[in-house]
């Protein structure tokens, strides 16, 4: 078999996705033949042994996909192991024999729709800032919010010394009596606590971050730390390139 560049026998083997790959493989958890690997290396992924963090990695030249849409709920982490031992998405999974792994993040105090796949191609397309994919949030923000707060949330503002990207923005309800409103929030990006930080820079804090969307595809009613496979239907849409300069509203 023609040489293939590390990083995608990794995300072919379901081990992570491509990016991720790469993270690991920078950190010096890959070896190919016994030597640490480095970023931009090709194997054999037939002859060649490969091992991350120790375990031997094989090849298969079609692994069965597995593609999940999980509601996560707050207090749990995406990710598939802990080294502190706090409860994480895998533990939600036990019964899925496949090695899937999270496709993006939401942080532990936050809720929602989170997908996980053992298909790093798809992983990646989701993923990429330049494919823009939207992604749906509730939100729930303290004190009541104004017309010019919402404002600024959807021009941009100012996190991590960097404009955000414009949003949408649309207030669901109001409670005067408790100081509250919800929110409903839509973006393309994917940084760090985008929206608590968005929110907080325009002096609002989140009480509650629920995802319910991406991509076009909706949680529904799955109930909470539950999991579904994705029809191929959403799969397809997920796959699709959409179009960055408008936004799916659920």
């Amino acid at each position: 078999m023609a040489l293939i560049r590390l990083q995608k026998m990794l995300s072919e083997c379901g081990v992570a996705s491509r990016r991720k790959s790469e993270e690991l493989i920078a950190q010096g958890k890959v070896k190919v033949n016994g030597q640490k690997a480095q970023i931009g290396d090709k194997v054999d992924p037939y002859s060649d042994k490969v091992t991350v963090s120790g375990r031997k990695v094989t090849y298969t030249a079609r692994p069965e996909f597995r593609y999940l849409m999980l509601n996560k709920p707050r207090g749990v982490l995406t990710t598939m192991q802990d080294d502190r031992g706090r409860k994480c998405v895998a533990d939600l999974l036990r019964d899925v024999p496949e090695r899937v792994y999270p496709v993006g993040r939401l942080d532990r105090d936050s809720e929602g729709l989170l997908l996980l796949t053992n298909d790093g191609e798809f992983a990646n397309h989701v993923m990429h800032p330049k494919k823009a994919i939207n992604k749906v949030y509730r939100v729930s923000v303290r004190p009541d919010v104004t017309d010019e707060q919402v404002s600024k949330l959807s021009s941009g503002v100012i996190i991590d010394g960097r404009k955000t990207a414009p949003a949408q923005v649309r207030v669901v309800s109001r409670d005067k009596q408790q100081g509250r409103a919800s929110l409903e929030v839509v973006i393309h990006e994917g940084r760090n606590r985008q929206i608590r930080k968005m929110c907080a820079a325009v002096g609002l804090e989140v009480a509650r971050l629920k995802r319910v969307a991406i991509g076009g595809v909706k949680m529904g009613g799955l109930k909470l730390g539950m999991y579904r496979d994705l029809s191929d239907i959403e799969i397809r849409k997920l796959s699709a390139d959409p179009n960055p300069s408008k936004f799916e509203v659920e």
